[in-house]
């Protein structure tokens, strides 16, 4: 009966151990970053690699708001990349999984409400 109990035992560790090979080591976890800005100054703030989106968000706005007073959340993204444009009367914001696939689409979300759009401030997780 022991030998059974670690037989069981034994293949449940090799499932394990197959699984952390196949996955690179310990599940990886969630990173989350975000970028805040201020409209009528152009500053900003920005964060990446945060365990939840709310110590994304207050940190990026904890950089804006020590630049600027009007800074809010503009954007806040999960294991991607995040961009902010601004134009002359509005902006955009985007997240993808690349820096200029963020750009390229905050740019365009943007010029779909203003002219002059390019890009404010990009982040990317790791």
């Amino acid at each position: 009966m022991m030998s059974r109990a670690l037989t069981g035992l034994s293949r449940r560790i090799a499932v394990v151990a197959a699984i952390l090979v196949l996955t690179g080591g310990a599940a990886s976890a969630d990173s989350f970053g975000a970028i805040a800005f201020s409209q009528s100054t152009g500053k900003f703030g920005y964060s990446f690699d945060h365990p939840s989106r709310a110590s994304a968000e207050t940190r990026a706005m904890a950089e804006c708001t020590a630049r600027s007073r009007g800074c809010k959340v503009g954007i806040w993204f999960k294991n991607a990349c995040g961009s902010v444009a601004t134009g002359v009367n509005g902006w955009g914001s985007a997240w993808a999984s690349s820096r200029q696939q963020a750009e390229q689409s905050a740019i365009r979300n943007c010029s779909q409400h203003t002219g002059g759009c390019r890009t404010l401030a990009w982040s990317c997780t790791n």
